[in-house]
């Protein structure tokens, strides 16, 4: 069971390894794009290739549902990201239960965004955990853990990658562990230490210049490449991809460009500046500051802002 790009590893593992993936359920497909297409999910796309049963029911709970599912005789059920809560009519309904891959060092992170979360909180490492799935809020008894560090380039994106990459071998221990009864669950302590890695929406993503530097730099990293970093330059939404720390003299509020250079220019912070290093302005493609500059009037004293209010709302 699962859905977005992050799961497309963990079953091509499962796929290639001596184990049978019976069927593939995943969210319903979705209609996108100016031609209103129906869009298959990434993991549908993999299975339907391999020739793999593909379920997509629009809810678990139905009979007919659960009578399909008992139909496979799974011995196991592997959820990664798959989108839905699950109920105890399906995680009680194989030998070994089901398992879910998720892709932070619990009980830190429980939720649906914990990769980005984790960047957020400026955490220096994470990683996958293996879980024993229960009726909680990846509250289940984990099975097998595997860190790795958050490096300072690292992205949303590029750091869910990673971790997609390493559930898929630690999933296969842990089938192997369940199968020879060497398998030591462990109990998660009823809170966790970090917030709820709760889903991203669109709003996330602006930034506030007034925040100290580091944490929009965060911001910028952990949103790349959604819901991304963004702010407004006269009116139009101006994306931000990518920046760095730096010093100003400028006594500037928050948000004012300082600093500007032929090639470059530097935006007040909290307790700062940064420097602005790859953008996207409203209805164009991504591109590099000296890029945005040769098409662009950048002046000392425009302000980074978030749009006015509309009166109507």
């Amino acid at each position: 069971m699962g859905t977005p790009a992050f799961a497309v590893p963990v079953l091509q593992t499962l796929i290639e390894s001596r184990h049978e993936v019976a069927a593939v359920y995943t969210q319903p497909d979705k209609v996108q794009g100016r031609g209103r297409k129906l869009v298959f999910s990434p993991v549908k796309e993999l299975a339907v290739s391999q020739g793999i049963p593909v379920i997509q029911p629009e809810k678990l709970g139905k009979r007919a549902v659960l009578e399909e599912m008992r139909s496979f005789q799974a011995d196991v059920i592997v959820v990664a990201a798959f989108g839905k809560i699950l109920r105890t009519s399906v995680l009680e309904m194989t030998p070994y239960g089901c398992l879910n891959v998720h892709a932070s060092l619990l009980p830190k992170y429980r939720g649906a965004a914990p990769v980005q979360w984790a960047i957020l909180d400026g955490e220096e490492k994470t990683g996958v955990t293996i879980m024993q799935m229960n009726e909680g809020l990846d509250t289940g008894d984990m099975l097998a853990c595997r860190e790795i560090p958050i490096l300072p380039e690292d992205t949303g994106d590029s750091l869910e990658e990673k971790l997609s990459r390493l559930g898929g071998p630690l999933l296969l221990e842990v089938l192997t562990q369940l199968e020879n009864g060497t398998a030591h669950p462990v109990k998660q302590p009823e809170e966790s230490p970090s917030v709820y890695a709760k889903m991203l929406d669109k709003q996330m993503g602006l930034l506030d210049f007034s925040e100290t530097t580091r944490k929009i730099l965060l911001k910028i990293r952990a949103l790349n490449s959604w819901p991304s970093a963004y702010t407004y330059l006269d009116g139009r939404m101006l994306k931000i991809w990518a920046a760095e720390g730096a010093e100003t003299g400028s006594p500037a509020e928050p948000g004012t460009v300082t600093d500007v250079t032929k090639h470059s220019f530097l935006v007040k912070t909290g307790d700062g500046a940064v420097r602005i290093l790859e953008l996207q302005p409203e209805g164009k493609k991504r591109m590099d500051t000296d890029a945005f500059m040769r098409g662009t009037r950048i002046t000392e004293g425009m302000r980074f802002t978030a749009p006015d209010p509309d009166p109507d709302e």
